[in-house]
C-alpha cells in the first residue's frame, strides 16, 4: 500500500484555514464527507473521539488524525497544509501545519496501522516535509507526495 492508494488528487487542501484544532477537524470532516459520502458529523465525532484519547500530533509540525467508520470499504486519506500553524497539543509541544487525515473501515485492523505507519514515514522525511511546506498549490503537493510514494514502492 502506497500513499497514492490512500490519497486522491482532490483530497489535498492548501491552504487549510483554521484557528484551532477543533476548527481544523471540523473543516477536514467536511472535506472527508465529500470524499467518502459519509455523514460529516459522524466523521467529525470519530476524529474528535480519537483526539480525546491523546493528540495525534506526532511532532515536527505533523498531525495524523484518524478514525474508523462503518459504511466505508476502503482506507481514505486527506492531506492539508494549514495556512498558519495550529496548537494540536502535539507530543513535542510544537504547533501543527501538516495534517493527514486517515479514515478506515471499522474492521481495517492491521491495514489501518500499516497505513498510519506509511503516512508517518513519508511525512517524517525532512526533504518531503520541506517541499510540501513550500508548495502552495494542491496539485503540486499531490505531485510531491505521489513522487515520494512511487520512489518508496
Amino acid at each position: 500500500m502506497t500513499l497514492t492508494d490512500l490519497l486522491r488528487p482532490d483530497a489535498v487542501i492548501s491552504p487549510l484555514r483554521a484557528n484551532s484544532k477543533k476548527q481544523a477537524l471540523q473543516e477536514l470532516a467536511q472535506h472527508a464527507a465529500v470524499l467518502t459520502s459519509l455523514p460529516e458529523r459522524e466523521l467529525f465525532e470519530a476524529l474528535l473521539q480519537r483526539e480525546r484519547l491523546g493528540s495525534t500530533g506526532i511532532g515536527d509540525g505533523i498531525a495524523i488524525p484518524h478514525g474508523r467508520m462503518a459504511g466505508i470499504d476502503r482506507l481514505v486519506g486527506l492531506f492539508a497544509r494549514a495556512e498558519k500553524a495550529i496548537d494540536f497539543e502535539a507530543l513535542d509541544g510544537q504547533p501543527v501545519d501538516i495534517i493527514f487525515v486517515l479514515i478506515a473501515p471499522e474492521g481495517a485492523g492491521a491495514d489501518h496501522l500499516k497505513a498510519l505507519a506509511r503516512v508517518a514515514r513519508v511525512l517524517r522525511n525532512q526533504s518531503v516535509l520541506e517541499q510540501v511546506r513550500h508548495a502552495h498549490d494542491p496539485a503540486a503537493i499531490y505531485a510531491i507526495l505521489a513522487e515520494t510514494a512511487a520512489k518508496a514502492a
